[in-house]
């Protein structure tokens, strides 16, 4: 098993794997599916575009981002998933403007305001302020859009109402993605000299509702706390911090972590995931936690395939990878751990901290 020591760089050639599973999934027009003829959703689709940022691919990472500017929609969204793989329906008609396709009119507002946070790390790793300025009114619009639809008690609708997506409820993982969204949103707007004061407001409202509200969330369907994301991700995403941060990670941590292995995705099942194990690990970090940060990497690698890309998960009674699948966003959610744990890049931290204060104007 292959260790990253927290203070060095990320070993030359250790994601070599990983990159090119990345690259051979990136279709030319730049987008980056989910696997071997999967999806692609905007989401993940960003969060494999930061890995390749990690890594030095600059022009591929901006491909990507080229191919969210040309398929947003006119409201500032997306469609959850897009492409061949995904049946388009004739109810889905009226809002599909120039996408390839689209699958039951699901317009995510978390999935919609990544490309915020996409943009942020891609900043903070090229400083190329043009390249901002140009994909600022694609953030602005998407954030519009996801701040149109929180509700007065502060959390945010967990998609747009369309025709197949009438439920009308709040995510804690979802939220808490788009807390930490809007605060990269709000450093790009600074960084443009643009206002920042409604967002702000919106953020602290978001923030109270996930802290204090609990009972706004999940209100339509069944709990989502046997998923380990509604667990971590408000530590990762800033909303709990410090001394709660470390008391929220201490209180499901033994029926979360499998030791030697990483996170379960779920509680009741014997599967470990790995980008969820990256995403803790940053967490972790986000929490202060850097010893257990980095041993959460380190168990990480022993889940490399031969070709060094990253399975999806691993469930350990069978001791088998499971689903036999190498997702694009799982090998960059490992990167993007290493570079929080090692600092490799200007944009390390973003992960590893909260950069912003609710209360900042």
């Amino acid at each position: 098993m292959t260790h990253l020591t927290f203070g060095d760089a990320i070993p030359a050639g250790h994601f070599d794997g990983a990159r090119a599973r990345i690259l051979d999934l990136q279709r030319d027009n730049g987008a980056i599916p989910w696997y071997d003829g999967g999806v692609i959703d905007p989401w993940n689709h960003t969060e494999a575009a930061m890995g390749l940022a990690v890594l030095g691919e600059i022009d591929h990472a901006r491909r990507a981002f080229r191919y969210l500017t040309d398929t947003q929609l006119k409201d500032g969204s997306w469609w959850g998933k897009l492409g061949s793989a995904v049946p388009f329906d004739d109810e889905d008609a009226q809002y599909k403007g120039d996408c390839e396709g689209a699958g039951h009119s699901i317009r995510d507002t978390n999935f919609a305001a990544y490309i915020a946070t996409g943009a942020w790390h891609h900043y903070l790793i090229t400083r190329d302020r043009k390249w901002l300025a140009d994909i600022w009114p694609h953030v602005e619009a998407a954030i519009g859009f996801v701040l149109a639809l929180q509700t007065p008690h502060g959390d945010i609708r967990w998609s747009a109402p369309d025709p197949h997506t009438p439920e009308d409820d709040a995510l804690v993982t979802g939220c808490s993605s788009i807390y930490k969204s809007l605060e990269c949103a709000m450093l790009i707007a600074r960084e443009l000299g643009r206002p920042t004061r409604e967002w702000a407001a919106a953020r602290a409202r978001l923030g109270e509702a996930l802290r204090d509200k609990p009972h706004r969330f999940d209100r339509t369907w069944e709990s989502k706390e046997r998923f380990s994301m509604d667990w971590y991700y408000p530590v990762l995403a800033g909303v709990v911090t410090g001394e709660a941060a470390r008391k929220r990670i201490a209180s499901k941590w033994d029926i979360f972590v499998a030791e030697g292995k990483g996170c379960r995705c779920v509680l009741d099942q014997p599967w470990v995931t790995i980008a969820e194990s990256a995403e803790l690990t940053m967490a972790l970090l986000v929490a202060g936690d850097r010893k257990r940060a980095e041993q959460m990497l380190a168990w990480q690698h022993q889940w490399r395939d031969a070709d060094g890309a990253y399975w999806m998960g691993y469930q350990f009674e069978n001791e088998v990878a499971w689903p036999a699948e190498k997702p694009a966003w799982t090998a960059a959610a490992v990167i993007l751990a290493a570079d929080a744990v090692t600092g490799t890049t200007p944009a390390s931290r973003l992960f590893a901290e909260r950069p912003l204060a609710e209360a900042a104007e």
